[in-house]
């Protein structure tokens, strides 16, 4: 299969106390900070309907990640077998898009507030998806 390619432009990034790769939890349940989503302003209309107690769920580029990393020790712990990346959550992989289930605390303008995000500070934003009540996300 062939590609020629395509071209994914950020929508805005993260603005986190967290600096450090080595330093964030792994997974938003493990004590992740508050964080601001800043958007650009070409998608304020896109905006318009979040609000506070909204579910939502971004995609992100791990800016920081090496894309040539294949497989790993699951939350590098050698006693574990090496698994492929494609069955972890690991942020190294060849396109290191970052899926991240947040909670809105509150908004802005083109600044969200939210809880549960592990990505660290400058961390590109992708995309926002709602979470839909009454779907199955597993």
């Amino acid at each position: 299969m062939e590609h020629d390619g395509f071209v994914v432009r950020p929508i805005g990034r993260v603005e986190s106390p967290l600096t450090d790769r080595k330093g964030a939890p792994r997974q938003s349940d493990e004590s992740a900070p508050e964080a601001w989503l800043v958007f650009e302003e070409r998608v304020r209309p896109a905006l318009a309907d979040l609000r506070p107690g909204d579910q939502i769920v971004l995609l992100t580029w791990l800016h920081r990640a090496d894309r040539d990393v294949l497989a790993v020790y699951p939350r590098g712990d050698r006693t574990r077998p090496e698994t492929g990346v494609f069955s972890t959550r690991a942020p190294d992989r060849p396109n290191p898009i970052g899926l991240h289930r947040v909670a809105v605390l509150a908004a802005d303008g083109l600044r969200l507030r939210v809880t549960g995000l592990e990505a660290i500070d400058g961390t590109p934003l992708l995309d926002v998806k709602p979470i839909l009540r009454g779907v199955d996300e597993r």
